[in-house]
């Protein structure tokens, strides 16, 4: 039984949403409707104005909304366009934390596995330029050169997508570690015995500090680790 490492990518290795990346391309080549994408700029400038605290989900859901319209118009050739350039911009636009967190994990002998929403296509990319063993990312399902309208997206499920490769592989809790960014991981960081809930929205946060896990903030060129002792938080020296 192998001891394995469980990542997150979007927000926790890549410091942008992968997902997001690609829409901006599509735009950027014209494949949207601009109506639809000014209405996706005025969600993500109310959400970076902080109007609200589910402005970012608000942002997200009009964003999944005009990818969508794109996808029924869009072929393979073009969206494999769109991830070749969203990997090659931002695919070392990392936190210094997990990226060294990797590298150190990979030397230890760990198997290295990483579980997204955004695409399978730009997903794999990452993951191999990272040395990670196995990945998962959503599905947008194509047939005949174009894409069918259907969708498996894997943001929502990470325990179960976890508890599959745990048997593909052969792997092991014990020594297991998990990092993770959104409430999305709570059930995927929950399987492991080292949980870090890095740079943690408010949900993972206060879920994280009920747990008792590390939590890790980074920010410019800093690293802040906080451990729990004695019911608090404090700052690793």
């Amino acid at each position: 039984m192998k001891k394995f490492a469980v990542f997150d990518i979007d927000g926790t290795l890549i410091r942008w949403q992968l997902y997001h990346a690609i829409a901006d391309v599509l735009v950027k080549f014209g494949y949207g409707d601009p109506t639809a994408f000014k209405s996706v700029k005025e969600a993500r400038m109310r959400w970076k104005r902080r109007e609200h605290d589910e402005s970012f989900k608000d942002y997200e859901h009009a964003l999944v909304e005009a990818v969508d319209e794109v996808f029924k118009k869009l072929n393979v050739s073009q969206f494999n366009k769109a991830v070749d350039m969203a990997f090659d911009q931002y695919r070392d636009q990392v936190y210094t934390y997990t990226r060294d967190l990797i590298l150190n994990l990979k030397k230890k002998g760990y198997f290295l596995l990483a579980i997204s929403g955004s695409q399978q296509e730009i997903v794999e990319k990452i993951a191999e330029y990272y040395s990670f063993d196995d990945c998962v990312g959503s599905n947008y399902i194509q047939k005949n050169g174009k894409f069918t309208g259907e969708k498996i997206i894997r943001g929502f499920d990470k325990h179960k997508i976890l508890t599959e490769l745990m048997k593909k592989h052969g792997l092991s809790h014990e020594k297991s570690m998990g990092v993770g960014d959104s409430a999305g991981d709570i059930t995927m960081l929950e399987m492991t015995e080292r949980a870090i809930a890095f740079n943690p929205e408010r949900k993972l946060f206060d879920h994280a500090q009920k747990r008792g896990w590390k939590i890790v903030i980074e920010r410019k060129n800093v690293v802040y680790e906080l451990r729990p002792k004695d019911g608090r938080y404090r700052l690793k020296k």
